[in-house]
């Protein structure tokens, strides 16, 4: 898979997973879950993943973000060392106690943790480990 591909597949699955996290049938209610100042659409998506509606909103923008950059290699490659350094914080941030909800905000907590420790590690192979080659523009004849 090349970057550009990477680029896509993650756009796709962050849209995805933002644009069902705004579904309530699939949200289930926070119970024992930390309080939020913003519970508008607070839950676990699928029982599994803690959302509310701006963390739907920060995938929904990764994931166009992630759509854009397919359009060229550099691009990609800078959305997934971006995504790297994004994704990284937000695990780390997830295993502090305090702050676990961003300061009421978004929760990074349980399942959530993971889920972007993962996302963090593959997208830092498609952004510093794989080659880095350059984009090859329409020839003139």
């Amino acid at each position: 898979m090349t970057t550009r591909y990477f680029a896509l597949t993650i756009g796709i699955f962050f849209v995805l997973l933002g644009m069902l996290g705004l579904v309530p049938n699939l949200v289930s209610l926070p119970i024992g879950a930390p309080i939020l100042t913003v519970d508008a659409g607070y839950g676990y998506l699928f029982g599994l993943f803690p959302v509310n509606l701006l963390h739907n909103l920060v995938h929904l923008t990764v994931g166009i973000l992630g759509i854009l950059a397919y359009r060229s290699v550099s691009s990609a490659q800078l959305f997934a060392r971006g995504l790297t350094i994004f994704f990284a914080v937000l695990a780390v941030l997830g295993l502090i106690p305090s702050m676990d909800t961003t300061f009421g905000f978004i929760p990074l907590f349980g399942n959530e943790v993971w889920l972007h420790g993962l996302t963090a590690l593959v997208s830092a192979y498609f952004g510093y480990a794989t080659p880095r080659t350059r984009d090859i523009g329409p020839r003139a004849v």
